[in-house]
């Protein structure tokens, strides 16, 4: 076989991308925006992320010879290749630093997503080398609701579409940093259900892991489950999501119920003479938490008598005496 003519060179690689396509990408993420959206640099900036993404996942893969850009590096080339944004190339680090700032203050959503045992949660690792494992979250965007938010995120993170699961009172909000982080509590998914990320480059693996699994000693952000597994912003919601599943995890539920039911109906035949109150007679407790559920009792915070049908069986009683 010939070998190569002289002169001639493999392609060249690791290229910065020409300016007819920084022109393209200014003209489709920056200029036709909005005039709203050009009015602080954290919304220019959440705009040139959008065309970062664009970039990575699109021109690169179509043309591997283009060098792949860290969002600084790509944020420099389009402040100095946008007439718009040029102007302001002098003060660009620290636009970049308030940025990155207002970032980590954007509130976050998403959803802790349960199997049918409620003893696994599905968790996504990130696309990176040396990524985490965390649930499928994200930031919101302008005036989005937090559910809204909620199903995006897991459908573009996981392929699955949870809207018609999500409860809007089942969540668990926390504080990391000074980032608000909502998570909403989908149950009963089948853990056969195919997940697939719907963005390129973002998501690498997805997959259940036992609740258990993931306990670390602390709640810190970042922390190892018992199994070594590295997760971020895991911790923090383990301990209230473990109470939760004991509220309303259906076996546990029903032995909780069956147990209130027996203890209240040995009391009756002890008080009646051995008058038993029927099933109806008992009101059984809402499975929904109350934000004073705290301290001794809390179980029965929601017990009631159904004073009718006691006075019946009193006059029952008595009247075969």
């Amino acid at each position: 076989m010939a070998g190569p003519s002289r002169g001639s060179s493999a392609p060249a690689r690791n290229l910065f991308p020409p300016q007819e396509l920084l022109d393209d990408l200014c003209s489709r993420f920056v200029l036709n925006v909005p005039k709203e959206d050009l009015e602080s640099f954290e919304r220019i900036l959440f705009l040139l992320e959008q065309a970062h993404w664009f970039y990575e996942d699109n021109s690169v893969e179509q043309n591997p010879s283009l060098k792949s850009l860290s969002f600084k590096e790509f944020t420099s080339l389009m402040f100095n290749s946008c007439s718009t944004l040029r102007p302001y190339i002098a003060h660009i680090d620290d636009i970049y630093k308030d940025f990155t700032y207002y970032k980590f203050r954007v509130p976050v959503s998403g959803a802790i997503i349960l199997d049918e045992s409620y003893e696994r949660c599905l968790l996504v690792k990130g696309w990176k080398a040396g990524a985490s494992w965390s649930f499928p979250r994200g930031k919101r965007s302008k005036d989005e609701e937090d559910h809204t938010c909620a199903v995006r995120e897991v459908l573009e993170e996981t392929g699955f579409d949870v809207s018609k699961l999500l409860k809007m009172d089942d969540y668990i909000e926390v504080v990391i940093g000074q980032q608000r982080v909502r998570l909403y509590i989908i149950t009963g998914v089948k853990d056969d259900t195919a997940f697939a990320p719907l963005t390129k480059k973002e998501i690498s693996e997805i997959s259940w892991h036992r609740i258990d699994d993931l306990q670390p000693a602390g709640d810190d952000a970042i922390s190892r489950g018992v199994n070594g597994l590295k997760l971020y912003m895991v911790a923090p919601f383990l301990t209230a999501l473990k109470a939760w599943i004991a509220a309303h995890h259906p076996t546990l539920v029903q032995k909780l119920d069956s147990s209130v039911r027996g203890t209240s109906e040995s009391k009756a035949k002890n008080s009646l003479g051995g008058a038993v109150l029927s099933e109806n007679s008992l009101v059984g407790m809402g499975s929904e938490p109350r934000n004073d559920d705290t301290g001794p009792g809390k179980s029965f915070r929601n017990f009631r008598f159904d004073v009718a049908s006691i006075l019946q069986s009193v006059e029952h009683v008595f009247s075969a005496i």
